[in-house]
C-alpha cells in the first residue's frame, strides 16, 4: 500500500527539491492541488487531511494559517520558523540526544534551519557535556550558497543580464541587526542562556554551507584536552565520497584512524591489538598539535553525533 504523501507549497525551491527525490519513490503517492486550490487555505487542508504526511514548505504566517485546520493524526513536517521553538512540536534533528525517538512518534516535527543546524551541532554537545557553560559568550559566522535565498535570490545570481563585474561576485554579509530568523532555535535547542552573535555571509555558488563556531576555552572554563579525553581514536564510515571533513581534519594529523569498510576494519583493529600501530601516539599528538582545540572540537562533534 502506498504512503501519501502531500507538499504544501511545491512550487518553492525547498518543495521542489522534496518533490524531486520523492517521486522517483514507487512506495510513495504524491497528491497534487489545482492552481486555484493552493490560493483557498480550506482546499489546502482538505488536500492535507487527505494524506498520510505533509510537508508545509510555506511562509510562517501561512504555515500558522493552516494548522487549526488539520486533523491531529496526519503526520506534518513544517520547514518554516514558525514551530521550531514550540513546545507542542518536536524539533526535527536526529542526531540530538533522544531526538530519533522522538520524532519516529511524532505527529508533529519543525524541520531545523540551515544555519542552526550546523550550530546547534557544535553548540548544544559542549553545553550538554558541561564542556561550556550555558552563559558562554557564543559566536558564529554561516557561509552559504545563493539558492537558499530562494527563487528570486537565484534569479539575480544567475541572470544572463548580471555585469562581468558586479558586487555579487564578493561575499555578503547579512542580518547585520543580529535579528536573524534562525537564531531563536540557535538559542533554545542548544540550551543557551544569551542569544548567540550571528552573521550569515551569502557567496556566489549556488550550494553548500559552512558554520564556524570559535570557542575560547580559558572563557569556557576547560582545556583541549579534557575535551579530547575518552574520544574515539577510529572511525568507521561506511560510504566512501561521503567521509566527514572533522574526520579527514583528524586523521590527517595523526590524531585518529579511519576505515571506510568492515573489511578494513579488521585489520586495523590487528594492527592495534598487536601493538603494530599505537594509539598513545595519537592521543600524544592531540595534546602537542597546535590547535589542540580545534582537533577537540572536530572529534567532540563526531562522538557526539555517534559517528
Amino acid at each position: 500500500m502506498s504512503v501519501k504523501v502531500f507538499i504544501d507549497g511545491s512550487s518553492g525551491t525547498t518543495g521542489l527539491r522534496i518533490a524531486d527525490r520523492l517521486a522517483a519513490r514507487p512506495e510513495i503517492e504524491l497528491l497534487s492541488i489545482s492552481a486555484e486550490g493552493r490560493k483557498d487555505v480550506n482546499e489546502r487542508a482538505k488536500v492535507i487531511n487527505s494524506a498520510d504526511l505533509a510537508f508545509l514548505c510555506l511562509p510562517d504566517a501561512a504555515s500558522r494559517e493552516v494548522m487549526p485546520l488539520l486533523r491531529p493524526d496526519v503526520k506534518v513536517l513544517d520547514t518554516s520558523t514558525a514551530f521550531r521553538t514550540d513546545a507542542a512540536w518536536d524539533y526535527g534533528f536526529p542526531e540530538l540526544k533522544g531526538q530519533k525517538e522522538k520524532i519516529q512518534n511524532s505527529y508533529r516535527v519543525a524541520v531545523p534551519g540551515c544555519y542552526a543546524s550546523g550550530f546547534i551541532s557544535i553548540a548544544r554537545p559542549l553545553v550538554e557535556l558541561g564542556l561550556a557553560p550555558k552563559d558562554y559568550p557564543f559566536s558564529c559566522t554561516g557561509i552559504s550558497g545563493y539558492s537558499g535565498g530562494g527563487k528570486k535570490m537565484i534569479a539575480e545570481y544567475e541572470s544572463a543580464d548580471r555585469p562581468a563585474h558586479s558586487k555579487l561576485d564578493a561575499p555578503k554579509s547579512y542580518g547585520l541587526s543580529l535579528a536573524h530568523k534562525h537564531l531563536p532555535e540557535m538559542k533554545e535547542i542548544s540550551g543557551l542562556a544569551h542569544t548567540p552573535m550571528f552573521v550569515p555571509v551569502v557567496c556566489d555558488y549556488y550550494c553548500g554551507m559552512q558554520v564556524l563556531v570559535p570557542l575560547d576555552l580559558t572563557v569556557a572554563g576547560t582545556t583541549a584536552e579534557a575535551v579530547a579525553a575518552g574520544t574515539p581514536l577510529l572511525y568507521l564510515n561506511a560510504v566512501p565520497g561521503c567521509e566527514s571533513h572533522n574526520i579527514d581534519f583528524m586523521t590527517r594529523h595523526g590524531c585518529a584512524l579511519a576505515v571506510s569498510s568492515d573489511e578494513e576494519l579488521q585489520p586495523m583493529l590487528q594492527g592495534i591489538l598487536s601493538g603494530a600501530i599505537d594509539p598513545r601516539s595519537m592521543v600524544a599528538r592531540r595534546a602537542d598539535f597546535p590547535t589542540a582545540s580545534a582537533a577537540a572540537v572536530c572529534d567532540l562533534a563526531l562522538r557526539h553525533a555517534g559517528a
